[in-house]
């Protein structure tokens, strides 16, 4: 089971708290590749992967405006071109995974594409006044192609109303893998889940998102931030060789099952607080 320790600032963001984060959300951390045409690319704490194809390559998670030219120097790295990214997609609609998604557009033009429910929270995320860039609003179920790469878009909402889930299929090795980047099923502290009047919906979008989760199918386990995935020590055992650590489906069925009794124990709390 996968428990997580982090040092929490809290702020208030497109009307309900989200969590502003710690030091190792600037921290860099080694590229690498996951597996298939997946690399990793972004800090020790905000997870950023590229997806490379014949035809250029898919960004997921800008994050802070702040990381990415950390993220383009990881890219670099790995022998890519930061100019090659032609679509840029995100997790959720909170600062630390797509604020820097003008930056990424102004430094390599590529298509900016966002789950309908995030997309009024987007527009108000403007850092340094400049206007949120959206060229294709997605829908649950969508799906994105650039050349024979598929990811599909799932609506997974709670975390916020347009929480994004994508999965795709990836060939390594002669063999084919699912691969699942949770958006997130956190409630962070002051998540309000009963009586919310920005987002009446929250605790019930919370239960839905689970169950369809559940349902993926999945090998590879990745997510928004490296914690939710044991990602520092799966890269540990990795780099000592030996079978790929993020095969992973029964780590992703543990952390959803103890990310959901959280849920359920807030919720629960809350509920009595009402009463």
């Amino acid at each position: 089971m996968l428990l997580r320790s982090v040092t929490l600032a809290v702020f208030c963001c497109a009307g309900f708290m989200f969590a502003k984060g710690n030091s190792d959300w600037d921290e860099p951390f080694p590229p690498y590749n996951v597996i298939g045409n997946v690399y990793y690319v972004g800090t020790k704490g905000l997870a950023s992967f590229l997806i490379t194809t014949p035809d250029g390559n898919i960004l997921i998670n800008s994050d802070f405006e702040r990381n990415v030219p950390a993220i383009r120097a990881s890219v670099e790295k790995l022998g890519f071109r930061f100019r090659d990214t032609k679509i840029l997609l995100g997790s959720h609609a909170h600062g630390d995974h797509m604020e820097g998604d003008a930056m990424v557009k102004e430094l390599t033009g590529a298509r900016v594409m966002a789950m309908a429910e995030d997309v009024p929270a987007l527009e108000r995320m403007r850092p340094g006044n400049k206007a949120h860039p959206i060229d294709k609003i997605l829908h649950d179920g969508d799906r994105v192609t650039l050349g024979s790469t598929t990811l599909v878009a799932h609506l997974t909402p709670g975390h916020t109303a347009g929480c994004t889930t994508w999965t795709m299929k990836v060939q390594d090795s002669g063999k084919t893998y699912d691969v699942v980047i949770v958006g997130s099923v956190n409630v962070n502290p002051g998540y309000i889940l009963v009586g919310n009047k920005r987002y009446p919906q929250i605790a019930d979008d919370y239960v839905r998102t689970f169950k369809i989760l559940q349902s993926l199918p999945v090998d590879v386990f990745l997510g928004a931030h490296g914690n939710y995935y044991g990602m520092e020590a799966k890269y540990a055992r990795m780099k000592a060789s030996g079978p790929n650590p993020f095969i992973d489906p029964d780590g992703y069925h543990a952390y959803l099952s103890e990310r959901q009794r959280a849920f359920e124990a807030e919720w629960k709390k809350q509920e009595a607080t009402a009463k």
